[in-house]
């Protein structure tokens, strides 16, 4: 059973998934997808690719964080910029200590409120961590701190505003924009956050976040948790 519903689609799953992942996996435009699909005799618009993208990549990548393995307690966050109809937005991240992926969140503004939904979002997803580092932003910091109020103070999370700290999570923003960068901005808020979650999930498959990743590549278990 798949888990996509592609019952009034007109292609099959497995030219829908390989589509998907040609664009989510690689620094490729629809229309370069388009080509790829046509050498393999399979003819497809880059707007219907565009519609698959937009419609099924949020729904892969929820449905993978129920085989994503743990993430450490020791957290680094920062926000980099997507550009969206043609203005700069803001990309929040976390990873762990050891890279892994903790989530994501885009937002048209830069604030304290905006941190503190991307914290909640990370904390309902991947339970709360015992340290967070972020930068001298002091929206983040006050998000964390108004976080903080809430809870006893043996579960208080420490916050660190160490630089080189953070290297790793701004070494690790380059990834997901190097394979955004040829899409030339998105056209809307929606679509952005969407191929985003896309190409976040590809990216968690490449650093090992899968369960079942063992003598996998990340293709291959990008199909096996998609068509099951």
């Amino acid at each position: 059973m798949n888990m996509i519903n592609v019952k009034w689609c007109h292609f099959p799953v497995e030219v829908i998934l390989m589509a998907i992942r040609w664009y989510i996996a690689y620094p490729l435009s629809y229309r370069h997808v388009e080509e790829l699909l046509e050498e393999r005799g399979i003819s497809v618009d880059h707007a219907t690719i565009n519609r698959w993208v937009i419609k099924y990549s949020a729904v892969l990548e929820s449905q993978f964080r129920s085989a994503k393995k743990p993430v450490g307690k020791s957290w680094r966050m920062d926000e980099t910029y997507i550009k969206v109809k043609g203005k700069w937005c803001y990309y929040y991240r976390a990873v762990d200590k050891e890279n892994q992926t903790i989530d994501f969140f885009l937002s048209a503004n830069r604030d304290a409120e905006a941190a503190r939904a991307f914290f909640e979002k990370a904390i309902g997803s991947s339970d709360q961590p015992e340290t967070v580092n972020i930068d001298k932003s002091g929206a983040n910091l006050a998000a964390l701190e108004s976080i903080n109020k809430s809870l006893p103070k043996e579960q208080k999370i420490k916050i660190r505003q160490v630089k080189y700290l953070n290297n790793i999570i701004e070494q690790d923003h380059r990834a997901i924009k190097r394979i955004a960068r040829p899409m030339l901005g998105f056209k809307s808020f929606i679509s952005a956050k969407m191929t985003l979650a896309g190409i976040e999930l590809y990216h968690m498959l490449r650093k090992g976040q899968y369960i079942l990743n063992e003598f996998l590549a990340p293709w291959q278990q990008f199909y096996m948790f998609a068509c099951t």
